[in-house]
């Protein structure tokens, strides 16, 4: 959802064939999420993918964070901030920023841009473009948390091609091995089993309640033996 812009700096003389190598561990320079539900979102599929790979170390997962991927190695040109992306075969451990020269020309396996008024014309064009022809994602995804359209699309032969929802119209993404789609207005993940990828609020509070429910079922239990005479401690 978030275009990121250039950043002024004056320039070098520098022979076209020097090697530029930058800083490591360059800050990310996007622009906050646009509102209230853009934000709520993202962190929404952060949480539950964190959750559900929470016993992997080989992926990382981040929003509204710069991709920095300039061939040349220079911060101030070829950049994006998609607004969720995931990368595979990684070390997980936080980053200020995705360098892609500093990640062994790693690029995000799955993008999902978060659609507004003022950028969708750019996810859909622009950034789709990059995504296919540059960055050689495997999967995209945008989702509009205001009016809910939902789309996906995967890298084949080289072209983005629109995935086939399944009939509760959600997509299937191989690179997650889940399927998203639009539960109670936001964009979750769900199993192949077409179960609800939770968060760890959502966890706890369920276990709150079994742990109430069980509970409930031993108080009535033990009230029956009463009745019938029997002290439930001595058993």
């Amino acid at each position: 959802m978030s275009v990121a812009k250039e950043i002024e700096t004056p320039e070098l003389e520098i022979p076209e064939d020097a090697i530029i190598f930058p800083p490591g561990d360059l800050d990310s320079d996007e622009p906050p999420l646009e509102t209230y539900f853009h934000l709520q979102q993202m962190l929404l599929l952060l949480k539950c993918l964190d959750w559900w790979w929470r016993d992997r170390t080989d992926f990382f997962a981040a929003g509204n964070l710069t991709v920095y991927y300039s061939p040349r190695q220079r911060k101030s040109e070829d950049f994006r901030g998609p607004d969720f992306f995931m990368v595979q075969g990684t070390e997980r451990k936080p980053r200020k920023s995705w360098v892609v020269w500093e990640e062994d020309g790693k690029y995000p396996n799955l993008i999902i841009e978060l659609l507004s008024t003022s950028t969708a014309a750019t996810d859909k064009g622009l950034k789709k473009q990059i995504y296919q022809d540059i960055f050689r994602t495997p999967e995209y995804f945008w989702f509009d948390p205001n009016n809910l359209e939902f789309a996906g699309f995967i890298l084949v032969g080289g072209t983005y091609q629109p995935i086939d929802s399944n009939p509760q119209g959600w997509l299937w993404s191989q690179q997650l091995d889940l399927f998203l789609g639009v539960y109670e207005e936001k964009l979750r993940f769900f199993t192949a089993a077409g179960e609800l990828v939770p968060t760890p609020e959502e966890v706890a509070e369920q276990e709150m309640q079994r742990a109430e429910q069980e509970k409930q079922r031993s108080d009535r239990l033990a009230a029956k033996l009463r009745e019938l005479g029997v002290d439930p401690d001595s058993l």
